[in-house]
Formats: structure tokens, sequence, C-alpha cells
């Protein structure tokens, strides 16, 4: 890493109060309002306002919301109940802190999610083993087998011994359907698809395969890490028995959750947006993706609970985002014009955390590539931070819920950490099971980022 970051993974803890000590955590950041921040450029000249906030901000409670998200809750899939748990939990603590809270439901589409588990304890236990099923393959059944690997499945290698297994080969979509249905034929009990492996720094992520129909067997698709994983394990075993189990998610229900507070202004005060999206897509825990702007989100709520401002605030988590920006499409499209009219600026925060190393550059990304009063505030409050040089854009891009707004003339940014190369530059473990608080999350970004928003916003929620 180099000098100029100091946001990094280094000098993890083995534990912090209320965590068991296997857990491998991140550092909790501990500067004062004037020390210079790790990887900042210049000291800070924060005014009064910036102050107020900055001192009250604590990545410790941070970090507590993102485990139970993250680790309790775990991949929070659009619409089922896994993402409705989230909900109910960040809805629950908005109450806490004195805001009108509401959810608010819109329909998705189903969702297929298979479950690996196994049977002898070979594979890592600290990986999620969720991955994708496949719709039109067996659903609602769990089947239990030795692994036995053919390899592609354009030119399968059969054993003899298929009857019973768990089948595994190299992914390859034309060949879905010619490869299950010798595997079912052969008497397998399931079939296990592997993705082909993409470029570094990007891992594939598990998926739920197409282009079957009414397969005897469940068929389910993984992640890159977790082939890798199975491969290894098969290596250096005689034998490795898995358990699948897979499940249809039908009718499904996801929601937005908003905590308001009326400004000071009264019912036609401007309207002040912090958010972030809560769903993570399946196979990942989303600790980073977007655990992280979703804590972000509800700790400034608390901050700001106890700050009047004159703007009316809108703390709020949107779902369904990794299915199309769906939730926040929801909501905007329910705004009445006057109320579009009275939004001052939207802080939409997607990974705002990651210990990657070359994520040294703190992106203002927006869908117009113009600067807005989100964007501006935010550079402006880099300034007074430090931050200045890590700060790039606005530059042009949707591909998260600050586009919605975008697109119907309010303003709005998504802010966030990622390499210098572009935006694109993701870390590794995006949508992967990897996605988790000890190998993703750096408590020193996420509290930079907390001090971003939360001045950023606070400027323009006073003026």
């Amino acid at each position: 890493m180099t000098e100029r970051s100091g946001l990094s993974r280094r000098g993890l803890l083995g534990a912090v109060a209320g965590v068991t000590a296997a857990t491998a955590l991140p550092a909790v950041p501990a500067w004062a309002a004037d020390d210079q921040r790790p990887g900042a450029a210049n000291h800070p000249n924060l005014d009064r306002y910036d102050r107020q906030i900055v001192s009250s901000l604590s990545s410790e409670n941070a970090l507590r919301h993102l485990q139970v998200l993250s680790e309790h809750i775990g991949p929070r899939i659009g619409g089922t109940q896994s993402e409705k748990r989230a909900a109910d939990y960040i809805a629950g603590q908005l109450d806490k802190y004195g805001y009108n809270t509401k959810l608010e439901p819109f329909p998705v589409a189903d969702k297929f999610t298979a479950q690996i588990d196994d049977v002898r304890d070979i594979l890592p236990n600290d990986l999620c083993w969720q991955a994708g099923a496949a719709p039109g393959g067996k659903l609602d059944v769990t089947v239990e087998g030795p692994v036995r690997d053919v390899g592609p499945a354009t030119a399968p290698v059969w054993p003899a011994d298929v009857a019973g297994s768990i089948v595994i080969a190299d992914d390859t979509a034309a060949a879905r359907p010619a490869l299950v249905a010798e595997a079912a034929a052969r008497g397998a009990v399931g079939v296990i698809l592997l993705p082909a492996d993409l470029v570094f720094p990007r891992r594939a992520s598990a998926f739920s395969p197409a282009g079957l129909t009414d397969a005897p067997i469940p068929v389910i698709g993984v992640a890159q890490v977790q082939k890798r994983l199975i491969r290894e394990a098969l290596a250096v075993v005689n034998s490795l028995p898995l358990r699948i189990s897979t499940k249809a998610h039908r009718g499904l229900i996801s929601n937005n959750v908003i905590g308001e507070r009326r400004g000071k202004g009264g019912a036609d005060s401007p309207i002040v947006v912090v958010c972030g999206h809560y769903d993570s897509v399946i196979g990942a825990p989303g600790a980073n993706d977007d655990g992280s702007g979703t804590v972000l989100t509800m700790e400034l709520a608390r901050v700001f609970s106890r700050i009047p401002t004159n703007a009316t605030l809108r703390f709020a988590l949107w779902g369904s985002e990794e299915q199309g920006l769906i939730g926040s499409r929801y909501h905007v499209a329910q705004l009445a014009q006057d109320q579009r009219d009275r939004h001052a600026a939207v802080f939409q925060n997607d990974m705002v955390a990651t210990s990657w190393d070359p994520a040294i550059t703190y992106w203002l990304l927006s869908f117009t590539g113009l600067a807005n009063t989100a964007t501006d505030a935010v550079r402006a409050a880099g300034v007074r931070l430090g931050y200045d040089p890590q700060m790039v854009g606005p530059v042009q891009r949707g591909a998260s819920d600050h586009q919605s707004f975008q697109e119907v003339g309010i303003a709005s940014a998504n802010f966030s950490w990622r390499g210098e190369i572009s935006p694109a530059f993701l870390e590794p473990p995006y949508h992967s099971p990897e996605d988790t608080i000890a190998k993703n999350v750096s408590l020193e970004r996420l509290q930079v980022s907390m001090e971003l928003i939360g001045t950023a916003a606070y400027a323009v929620a006073r003026s």
C-alpha cells in the first residue's frame, strides 16, 4: 500500500468488545477532531459545525450494526425473509433514534437460493456457503452425496461411480441441459456448476443457472472462491461428501426503510437525504456492499437525531438495489413533483469501507457526470478534512441508487472508496462470499466516510 493512503487492513485485532476472539476484526480508529486523518494529505481545518459531527461519530456503533447485518443475518436477498429481517432491524434502530419511520413495500421477482453444507467439516467454515439455485432444477429439496468432478461441461469425463453423487462441472451455458440430463441419467443426486474465473481483481459471483426446464435433480451455481475451495479439498481427501439444499422464494415483497425528521422550516422545508442500499447478492454477506453504506446511514441518523436542522432529514435504506435499483426507483416514482422539487441533495453511499489496499481514491460519482449540490458539499467537506487530493470527480457513473434521483432532476451522487484506475476498479471480494467484515472492511475508511458525508450533509441541511 502506498504511504499516502494509510487506510489499509493492517493492524487487525483479534477481538473487539462483544465479539468472539475467533473473529478477526478491523482496528477501531481513534483520532481527535483536529488530528490529521490516516492517508489525508493535509491537516483538517474544521469549523464548529464540523466538530459537532465528527466528535459524535462512533465506528464502534457502526461495527455493531454491521455485525448484525453481515454476520447474524448474512446475505440479504431482495424480497426474501433475510432482507425483511434486516429491514425490521434498521427500522427498529431508526425508531429508537426518534425518527418517523416507515417501510415502503414493493413487489420483486422470485429468487432461488441454495445452501451447501460440508458433512465432514473439511471446507473452511469462515466462508459463506450460500449459492444460487436453478429455477428449472429441483427446488425445495435437500440431497447428500460425495462430490464427483467431471471437468468441463462441454466435454465431461464421467467416472464409474456417479450414482448417488453430486457432480461438479465447469459451467458453460450452452452445455448445461445436456450435462444435467446425463448426470441425472447416471444417477447423480445433484449438480454444482462452477463459474469461469474472471480477470483479477474480479471474482465470479454465485449464480442461479438459467436454461433448464424440469430437471429432476437440484442444480446450483457457486462463486469462484467456492469453486476453488471445493477443488482444493478434492485434491487432498479421498471423499468430500456434501449436502445441498435448494429453496424457491416466491411472491416476494421488498421494502425501503425511511426515517424522517421534519426540519425547522416546517412542511415546506428542503429535504436532505442520506442513504445506502441494504440488500446484497446471493452468496455474499454484503459487509462492504452495501453494509458499509447502510451502517454509515444509521450512525449519521443517530448523530443527527440530537442536532436540529433547517432542512427535513431523511435517512433511507433502499431494498433490492442489486436487482436493478428497484427500491429507489419505486420511491422516486411515488414522489409528487412538489416533493421532488424540495430535495436539496441526496447523498448515496455504496461501498464506503473496503480494506483493499489499492482502493485509495474516494470517488464522487454522478449519473450525469456534472457537479451538483451533493458533490459540491462532499468536495468542500473533503477539503476541510484534508482529503482533497484523494477525491476524484464528479465522474459520470450510475449503477447505484443516486441514478434513480438524477433521472428525474434531483441533485444526487454516489460516494465510494475504489481503486485509482477507474470507479470500476473494485476490490476482489466484491459480490463474493468473501465480502465479510474480517476480509473486506476498514473501520478507518468507514470513519472517514462518515465524517465526509456527515459534515457535508450538515452544511446543506443547516443552510
